[in-house]
């Protein structure tokens, strides 16, 4: 199933449940771009009275909890050399892990501590799999929580910006064509995001010292 035919599934069928499920399977190891689903979600709102744009943001966050929840779990109760092998099987392939990407997520983990549950959800290629070094370490949970809903709730709100952005001014069959066309400029926003908020946080120590 490409990217447009769940685009126009999650069209005919948008509501909060298909919202919180699709960020929950994007928040797994299962590879799917929330891209697709909160632009959308906050774009339709603008023209829609069923929908808000503020619950969109909430059920998204609700869902990324949720996925993020059942990688820290996984991790958690089988451990690394099970998830390793996980990566490197055809299954694993199959979802678009593999080593290496299992590595970076724990290499940026041990790098910035339980903090990066937070960073690591608006970094690409880390978002998904940022909870699953969490679980290895067996990171308290509801310091595991906090951290999660704070950068996912942050990143749905960048996301639901550009839908309402975009609702100002393209019409809905140009739709997904104008959110990959910024999907480049999303990781970007993702980044500098992210750096100013560790420049803040470094900043803060040094005063305080």
């Amino acid at each position: 199933m490409d990217v447009l035919t769940i685009f126009e599934w999650f069209q005919a069928n948008l509501n909060y449940a298909t919202i919180t499920l699709l960020m929950a399977i994007e928040s797994s190891f299962i590879p799917f771009p929330s891209e697709v689903v909160v632009p959308p979600a906050a774009y339709f709102a603008m023209h829609n009275n069923n929908l808000n744009i503020y619950l969109v943001v909430v059920f998204a966050t609700i869902g990324a909890l949720i996925g993020a929840s059942i990688n820290y779990a996984l991790a958690y109760w089988i451990g690394r050399p099970i998830v390793y092998r996980f990566a490197n099987s055809r299954i694993g392939h199959m979802c678009l892990i593999d080593q290496a990407k299992v590595e970076k997520a724990e290499a940026y983990f041990d790098r910035h501590g339980a903090f990066s549950t937070f960073i690591g959800r608006l970094i690409p290629a880390v978002r998904q799999l940022i909870s699953i070094p969490a679980g290895l370490a067996r990171m308290h949970f509801g310091k595991f929580i906090l951290y999660t809903s704070l950068g996912a709730m942050l990143w749905n709100i960048v996301l639901a910006m550009l839908g309402y952005w975009l609702s100002l001014f393209v019409a809905q069959d140009e739709l997904m064509n104008q959110i990959e066309h910024y999907n480049h400029y999303l990781s970007i926003a993702g980044y500098c995001i992210a750096a100013a908020i560790v420049l803040f946080i470094v900043y803060q120590g040094i005063k305080k010292k």
